[in-house]
């Protein structure tokens, strides 16, 4: 089957399934894995070149409506009755209906449920050491500095704060994204401020911008700390979310958690493959 990806995640959740090889174009931000970057690019995931893609017959695109603004794309494949599914995750269960519903599309669904009970194997062992904890750190989530972005109630880093011996500060915001201000977000007291800007890689990322700001000095005497972190392992709704609990649950409370490290992704996902094979 000639498969097409349009957005990041999905290019993931195609990895998770052994399905690399059958892809035949991805958009210009899909990186992961690397076998990948041999792939034609269609343009980035908010402005794809319906043309290439067409030109390219596939039997199934893998479309996503994560990101505000991808209405266009749906709105295009509809209109030339190109075949294709549609992803919108919010949740990490979401994720795994998605992998089995990918699974039985692609005849790989025994695959798909390996995968699913390795998310939910490792969800309940992080929610087992969470449930133990005394204290919670609060967390702010950065999207997008400005205007302020950052994830509500109804988004997989509100869960993922939670089994990780944390809370999201926003959480009390019945929102997949909310868009706030500053000085809410001094006047909430955050512990910790995790960098992620969307489609901005970490090393362009200066926790200096956050230390200029008025009332960091309200934070700094309260002893929030600043760390940057990953997009791909915490802005993208694959299984891949998975190493990004395993990084903030290691960050926040590393006395409780394993410890991470960066190979632990790699060799997770060699395992995962010789099963899945």
């Amino acid at each position: 089957m000639k498969l097409v990806s349009i957005c990041p995640s999905n290019t993931e959740l195609l990895h998770f399934l052994g399905a690399t090889p059958d892809l035949i174009g991805i958009d210009d931000f899909s990186d992961w894995p690397s076998e990948v970057e041999r792939l034609p690019r269609l343009g980035p995931d908010l402005s794809i070149d319906m043309n290439k893609l067409e030109a390219l017959e596939p039997d199934l695109v893998l479309a996503s409506l994560s990101v505000p603004g991808m209405e266009k794309n749906i709105e295009e494949l509809n209109k030339r009755n190109i075949p294709h599914v549609i992803y919108d995750p919010q949740s990490l269960t979401d994720i795994q209906n998605d992998l089995l519903d990918l699974g039985k599309r692609l005849n790989r669904s025994n695959n798909a449920e390996h995968v699913v009970k390795w998310m939910k194997d490792e969800i309940n062992e992080y929610m087992r050491i969470s449930n133990s904890l005394n204290k919670r750190k609060k967390i702010y989530f950065e999207w997008w500095p400005k205007p302020v972005f950052t994830p509500g109630k109804i988004n997989w880093l509100t869960e993922i704060s939670r089994l990780a011996g944390g809370m999201n500060l926003f959480e009390d915001v019945e929102l997949a994204s909310v868009q706030t201000t500053w000085e809410d977000v001094v006047d909430r007291k955050p512990d910790l401020i995790g960098m992620v800007w969307v489609g901005v890689k970490t090393d362009k990322m200066r926790p200096s911008h956050i230390k200029k700001r008025e009332g960091w000095d309200i934070l700094n005497a309260h002893g929030t700390e600043i760390v940057k972190l990953e997009e791909s392992l915490f802005c993208r709704p694959s299984p891949r979310l998975i190493f990004g609990l395993k990084r903030l649950a290691a960050l926040i409370h590393p006395e409780n958690y394993p410890a991470f490290i960066p190979e632990q992704e790699e060799n997770d996902m060699k395992e995962l493959q010789v099963i899945i094979r």
